[in-house]
C-alpha cells in the first residue's frame, strides 16, 4: 500500500504553523494552531477535521512541502469525519469508478489528456491545438477530487492503475513521453500528489499553461490582442502547484488581457463553491461566491478566466450575470487568435 510521505518532525519543530494561522476559514491563533495541530500529528480528534473546507491552501502555505493537508485528509478517513454525506460520497465512488473499458491504441505527439470531461474535446481545436490528439475516459480519470471527501484510500488505489493505463494503452508503444494535462488537477497528481505518496509517474506531464505559451510564442505574429480585463478563478488543485502561476500572467500578457488587481486572487483565492455545496454547507457557499464574484466585478473585470472545469461549471453562469463574460484560457487564446467560438455555441 501506497503511504504519504510526512515527516512528523518537521511540524513538532516549526514555529509559525502557516497551515492553520493562515488559513482563510478557521480562525486559530498561534496557540490554538500548535494544540490543534499536535492532536492532528498524533491521531486524535481535532476541530480541523471537522472545519476544514479542503480547499487544499494550507498545502500551499506550508514553507517545508510536508503535506499537511494530504494529512488532515488521512485523519478524516481514519476518524470517519466526512467532508460529504456519506450516501453521496459512495454513490460519487460508483460514478467515477474505472470502467475497465480502455483498448490500446496509437497516438502521435503532441497528446492531451482530458481526463474525465468528454464534454470538453471540443476546446482542443484550431491553431492552438493543430495536430494534437486527444485522450479521455474513466480509466485515466485522475481522482484528485477525493481529496474533498477525505477517501485518500480511493487515490492510492485508483492513481497507480490510472498512471498504468496511460502509459501502457497510449504512451508506451507510441513512443511519447510528453503528456499535455488540460486541467490543473491531472497536473497536480502527477507531479505533486503522486511523489508525495510514493506512486511512480513513468511519462513527463506538462501544464497546459505551459503549452499555451509555446504555442502562443509560435503563432505571435497573428495574435490580436485583446485588450480586456481579466479576473482569473484559480482551481483548488493549482495550490498543490505554485510553480505555474506565472504561466497565467505569462498568457495575459501575450494575448493583451489585463489582470486585475483584487483581494481574493493569488494565495488569497477563493475556491468556486461547488465543493461546499456538496459538503451540504449551502449558506458558506453562497457568501464565498457572493464575496469572490463581487470582487472580480468591483475590480472592473469584465472576463473571469477559468481552467478547472467544476469552476467553469459552477461559476460561468453566476459571472455572466454579472456582465463579464466566463472563458476557458485555452478560449482566451483562440479569441486572440481570432477563433474565439463559446462551449456549445
Amino acid at each position: 500500500m501506497y503511504e504519504l510521505s510526512y515527516d512528523k518532525g518537521i511540524c513538532d519543530t516549526c514555529e509559525t504553523l502557516d497551515c492553520l494561522t493562515r488559513c482563510q476559514h478557521i480562525n486559530l491563533d498561534l496557540d490554538a494552531a500548535k494544540t490543534e495541530r499536535q492532536k492532528i500529528v498524533q491521531g486524535e480528534d481535532s476541530r480541523v477535521l471537522r472545519e476544514c473546507l479542503t480547499c487544499y491552501a494550507c498545502e500551499e502555505y506550508c514553507p517545508y512541502g510536508n503535506h499537511p493537508f494530504y494529512l488532515i485528509v488521512e485523519r478524516q478517513e481514519q476518524k470517519g469525519v466526512w467532508p460529504v454525506p456519506i450516501p453521496l460520497t459512495k454513490q460519487q465512488l460508483i460514478m467515477m469508478a474505472p470502467k475497465g473499458k480502455i483498448t490500446p491504441e496509437k497516438v502521435k505527439p503532441p497528446i492531451v489528456n482530458m481526463c474525465y470531461f468528454p464534454m470538453l474535446l471540443e476546446c482542443v481545436r484550431g491553431k492552438l491545438f493543430e495536430g494534437c490528439a486527444t485522450i479521455v475516459g474513466s480509466d485515466i480519470f485522475c481522482n484528485i477530487m477525493w481529496l474533498h471527501f477525505a477517501k485518500n484510500s480511493a487515490i492510492k488505489e485508483r492513481v497507480p492503475q490510472v498512471i498504468e493505463n496511460i502509459w501502457n494503452y497510449y504512451l508506451r508503444d507510441s513512443q511519447v513521453e510528453e503528456l499535455i494535462c488540460f486541467h490543473d488537477e491531472c497536473y497536480g497528481t502527477y507531479t505533486h500528489l503522486a511523489p508525495a505518496f510514493g506512486i511512480e509517474v513513468p511519462f513527463k506531464p506538462v501544464h497546459l499553461f505551459e503549452y499555451l505559451t509555446r504555442r502562443l510564442d509560435e503563432l505571435e505574429d497573428q495574435i490580436r490582442p485583446l485588450g480586456m480585463k481579466a479576473a482569473y478563478q484559480r482551481p483548488c488543485s493549482n495550490r498543490l502547484i505554485p510553480e505555474t502561476r506565472h504561466w497565467v500572467d505569462d498568457i495575459f500578457k501575450r494575448v493583451g488581457v489585463e489582470r486585475v488587481e483584487r483581494q481574493y486572487d493569488g494565495e488569497n483565492a477563493l475556491c468556486c463553491g461547488a465543493v461546499l455545496r456538496a459538503q451540504q454547507r449551502d449558506d458558506l457557499a453562497d457568501d464565498l461566491q457572493k464575496r469572490n464574484l463581487e470582487d472580480m466585478k468591483a475590480a472592473g473585470a469584465n472576463v473571469c478566466v477559468f481552467n478547472c472545469p467544476f469552476c467553469f461549471f459552477t461559476l460561468g453562469e453566476a459571472v455572466a450575470q454579472q456582465g463579464m463574460m466566463p472563458l476557458l484560457m485555452s478560449e482566451l487564446c483562440q479569441f486572440a487568435l481570432g477563433e474565439g467560438k463559446m462551449i456549445g455555441g
